[in-house]
C-alpha cells in the first residue's frame, strides 16, 4: 500500500508542474481545447493545490504524525498562492477586486502555518 501511495503522489507532481508552467499544453493534451485567459490565470492555482496534495499524501519516514503532512501541504499551498497572486497583482494581469485581499490572506496564513510548523519541529527535536 505504501508503494501505491508513493506512485499516486508521484504521478500528481508532473501534472501539477504542467498546470503551473504550461496550462495551455495541459488543456490541449487533456481536453483538445484552448484555454481562456481566466483559465490561464486559474490553472497555476490548481497546480499548486495538486502539488500540495502530493506532498500531503507522500508517506513520511518513521512515526510522523499525519497532521504534520497536512500542515506541510497547507503551508506549501498557501505560500505558492501568495507568491502567484502577488505576482499577478504586480504585473496587473487580470486583477479583480479580491486579488490583493486574497494575496494578503494567504500571506497571513503562510506566516501562521510556518510558525506552527517550525514550533512542531522544535518540539519534536527537543523531545
Amino acid at each position: 500500500m505504501k508503494k501505491l501511495v508513493i506512485i499516486a503522489a508521484a504521478v500528481e507532481i508532473p501534472t501539477a508542474l504542467i498546470l503551473i508552467l504550461a496550462p495551455s499544453v495541459f488543456t490541449r493534451l487533456l481536453f483538445a481545447a484552448d484555454i481562456s485567459d481566466g483559465g490561464k490565470a486559474l490553472a497555476p492555482l490548481a497546480g499548486f493545490a495538486l502539488f500540495a496534495l502530493a506532498i500531503a499524501s507522500w508517506p513520511s519516514r518513521g512515526a510522523s504524525v499525519p497532521a504534520t503532512s497536512a500542515m506541510r501541504a497547507l503551508l506549501m499551498f498557501s505560500l505558492l498562492c501568495t507568491v502567484y497572486l502577488a505576482y499577478r497583482g504586480v504585473v496587473g494581469a487580470n486583477t479583480g477586486p479580491l486579488l490583493w485581499p486574497a494575496a494578503a490572506g494567504h500571506a497571513v496564513l503562510t506566516l501562521g502555518l510556518l510558525w506552527c510548523w517550525l514550533t512542531s519541529r522544535q518540539r519534536s527535536t527537543t523531545s
